[in-house]
């Protein structure tokens, strides 16, 4: 229950009560000075309800295919301690210990990067190649502990695909839906319940007395809710809304550690 009524509050906020109210006093006004008119019930649905339910579909998409390039990350930083600790001949070292704490540095340093907005990456991701540099350097010490030559190559084809899941993860994190269509559907949004409100007025007489406002308030809340959808699932790295990717750092290492 709490769950639920903490997913609720995330789609419904201020602007939900905003707008509602706007809408409500449009629809008073209209039906007080006797402006009404039938608009178009379809209107909404190929202007609004198409480009934003277009635009959660995109976001979602995105947020998959966020999950799966951070999988591809983790995962072959998890194997590279694997092999680090179990490839050697040589248990001689702390290089087992060194690439723990890498790994962990690298998955952290993600989480940090994916919450920063783009005009802090560069330095940050001057910081991250600077990981990955040392990254590299750690395969080439298994070789002197007695790795062959093979799994040398197949390590280093680990590094090379944790690089490329990151930059994946960089460009979803700063190419998103289109901004335009991000701008058409906030604009109609909220000037939709207003603009209606001759429509709402000219319904008045189909309801019984103090439900006149139960469309007005019904297609705020529908549509400011879809909006909200939309920007939760916008940035799926953001960790607000409840279908974003959790990155945890420290439970990964807690797993590597026993």
């Amino acid at each position: 229950m709490k769950k639920m009524l903490l997913s609720f509050a995330l789609i419904i906020n201020y602007k939900t009560f905003i707008i509602t109210a706007l809408s409500v006093l449009s629809s008073y006004v209209c039906f007080h000075y006797n402006l009404t008119a039938k608009f178009p019930d379809m209107l909404v649905g190929v202007a609004i309800v198409f480009p934003v339910v277009f635009s959660i579909g995109s976001a979602y998409t995105r947020r998959e295919n966020a999950l799966q390039r951070y999988s591809d990350f983790k995962g072959h930083a998890v194997a590279l301690y694997f092999a680090s600790r179990d490839w050697t001949s040589s248990k001689e070292g702390d290089l087992p210990n060194r690439m723990q704490q890498l790994v962990h540095d690298l998955i952290l340093k993600v989480k940090v990067m994916l919450k920063q907005s783009e005009a802090e990456w560069k330095q940050s991701e001057k910081e991250m190649y600077g990981l990955f540099s040392k990254l590299s350097g750690m395969t080439m010490e298994m070789r002197a502990l007695g790795v062959q030559s093979g799994e040398i190559s197949r390590v280093s084809q680990y590094v090379s695909k944790m690089i490329i899941a990151f930059d994946n993860m960089k460009i979803i994190h700063n190419y998103r839906t289109p901004v335009t269509l991000r701008t058409y559907s906030k604009v109609f949004i909220y000037i939709f319940p207003i603009i209606y409100g001759p429509y709402f007025a000219s319904t008045f007489h189909d309801y019984s007395a103090s439900l006149e406002y139960v469309m007005p308030v019904l297609y705020s809340f529908i549509l400011v809710s879809l909006d909200n959808i939309q920007d939760h699932l916008e940035n799926p790295f953001d960790e607000v809304g409840e279908d974003d990717i959790n990155i945890d750092a420290d439970e990964v290492k807690a797993f590597l550690n026993q």
